[in-house]
């Protein structure tokens, strides 16, 4: 009976390799409309958010090897696509002056608390891990574009 179990297992681990993560990028985005064109961020900053928040923030996500191992690939697109919801940085220009003003408000509050870039994002991705300076840098420039 326990063998059989196992196969079934095994069997169900095989075949949900073959279910693809939705990695498509919408057609009618329009680089002006991006957080970086819309506010001239300076090349430093820029440097910090491309290392920290635009895999998950942004349709520019780089996805690793793993991303194509079930069920870890279910994992970090649920991320990602959590990520993008609550602020993606590809469509700023579609967000009302408050609702933009709130996302950067929530971008500090993130960085002051430590909660931004994720602990398991940084685990894997080492080149996120902000030094203090990094995070009252972007902090800076976040309140300085608030209303």
């Amino acid at each position: 009976m326990l063998k059989k179990i196992l196969l079934v297992l095994l069997a169900a681990l095989v075949l949900i390799q073959f279910i693809p993560i939705n990695k498509e990028i919408p057609d009618d985005l329009v680089d002006s409309d991006t957080f970086y064109a819309v506010n001239q961020v300076p090349g430093n900053i820029q440097n910090i958010m491309d290392r920290a928040c635009m895999d998950c923030h942004s349709y520019k996500t780089e996805y690793p090897w793993y991303t194509a191992i079930a069920p870890v690939k279910f994992f970090i697109q649920d991320h990602i696509s959590e990520g993008r919801e609550h602020l993606n940085f590809d469509v700023w220009a579609s967000y009302s002056d408050t609702k933009a003003d709130h996302k950067l408000e929530e971008c500090v509050e993130e960085l002051e608390e430590g909660e931004m870039p994720l602990e398991e994002y940084v685990i894997m991705h080492a080149e996120a891990d902000l030094t203090k300076e990094e995070q009252k840098a972007l902090m800076g420039y976040f309140q300085s574009l608030r209303k």
